[in-house]
């Protein structure tokens, strides 16, 4: 596949389906980015992944995003925190629960689908494809631990892409992206 720019893939994606049909029109899928090596389970984006943030933002500010949402974990707040301030949006955090991380995915997919505009999802390895899934695109392997630089394109009620943006991420592992 081609590289295309973020714009150019999510513009093309817009004419594929009426708007009507779509409330969101565009969901946007990311992990967060590379986080610091500092303990707990809290921490916060190393300097690598801070520049992906702002690619992240870079990436996104011509579109017409209406709404981010993150977990309470500063990793996916801080990943989202340079494209709310570069657009004036206040995330919405869903908290994860522990143990729960379907409960998890369902609850952030009826808040995407309770959404109008282009929406926002910065998650982390093990939600970003099942909430794809959970939004009906295709069931994909979880991310490596690895991966920072996917980026999920998704508009209802069946358009989909996968792009990279930022620095080039490793090699993924067997089993996962």
């Amino acid at each position: 596949m081609k590289t295309l720019s973020v714009l150019a893939m999510a513009g093309w994606l817009t004419s594929l389906a009426p708007a009507a049909l779509a409330a969101p029109d565009l969901v946007i899928l990311v992990r967060h980015a590379e986080k610091a090596a500092e303990p707990g389970n809290d921490p916060a984006l190393s300097p690598e992944g801070a520049q992906r943030a702002q690619a992240l933002a870079d990436a996104l500010k011509g579109l017409r995003v209406s709404t981010i949402i993150t977990t309470q974990y500063r990793r996916t707040r801080d990943t989202a925190a340079p494209l709310a301030q570069a657009l004036g949006l206040q995330p919405q955090v869903i908290e994860t629960r522990k143990g729960d991380m379907p409960g998890h995915v369902q609850q952030v997919a009826d808040t995407v689908r309770a959404q109008s505009g282009t929406v926002v999802v910065v998650g982390h390895s093990n939600t970003v494809t099942p909430l794809l899934a959970a939004l009906g695109g295709p069931k994909l392997a979880e991310l490596c631990e690895t991966s920072f630089q996917h980026l999920f394109l998704w508009q209802p009620p069946g358009g989909w892409a996968r792009l990279s943006y930022g620095a080039p991420g490793q090699p993924p592992t067997p089993g996962c992206l």
